[in-house]
């Protein structure tokens, strides 16, 4: 981790960067605004328009932390000016998603309809085309939260190994297993 530590993180235009005394990164941009508690023995360094994270010394611990603050402040950089986007297709005969503001509806093959709340911070998209598999688009500045949400919403039904229904991330690739062999042949 401590090459990805030692890298420096470079502050687009339209984003401002601050390290209060308590060692708190608060970043805010066109998208929004994230905070970060750094660990009281790294030290964030900001010159100009690029962050360095520095560690204390060589320890094991120190640089595990250096390269997870280092990725954490980078996330963040990133998701106030670009923001981030996760595309789930709902495989499966039946399968639908519909959403109502922030609650996101779906039908998977269960006797009952499953009602998510979306947070607020997390921008909810459900589309459904003729021929094609339902998708939801989720949208954030948030990578930590908008992969939370994706996961908990992956977790309602996993795609599985024989026919592959089930929700799936887009380009995600399931790996398939041949199923019962013939008694005779």
């Amino acid at each position: 981790m401590s090459r990805i530590g030692k890298l420096p993180i470079e502050i687009p235009a339209g984003v401002t960067v601050t390290v209060s005394d308590d060692n708190v990164v608060t970043v805010k941009g066109p998208k929004g605004e994230l905070s970060q508690d750094v660990d009281k023995d790294m030290k964030v360094n900001i010159e100009g328009n690029i962050i360095t994270i520095e560690r204390p010394s060589e320890q094991k611990n120190h640089k595990s932390l250096h390269g997870l603050y280092r990725s954490l402040i980078n996330n963040m950089v990133i998701g106030v000016s670009e923001g981030y986007k996760i595309i789930q297709e709902l495989v499966g005969v039946g399968y639908k998603a519909s959403h109502n503001g922030q609650l996101l509806e779906l039908s998977l093959g269960y006797s009952h309809s499953i009602v998510f709340e979306i947070p607020d911070e997390v921008k909810l998209e459900t589309i459904t085309e003729r021929g094609k598999s339902p998708t939801i688009i989720l949208e954030s500045h948030d990578k930590q939260l908008i992969g939370q949400v994706a996961a908990k919403i992956r977790s309602m039904r996993k795609p599985e190994p024989y026919k592959g229904k089930g929700i799936r991330f887009k380009g995600e690739v399931i790996r398939r297993k041949a199923g019962k062999a013939a008694a005779a042949k």
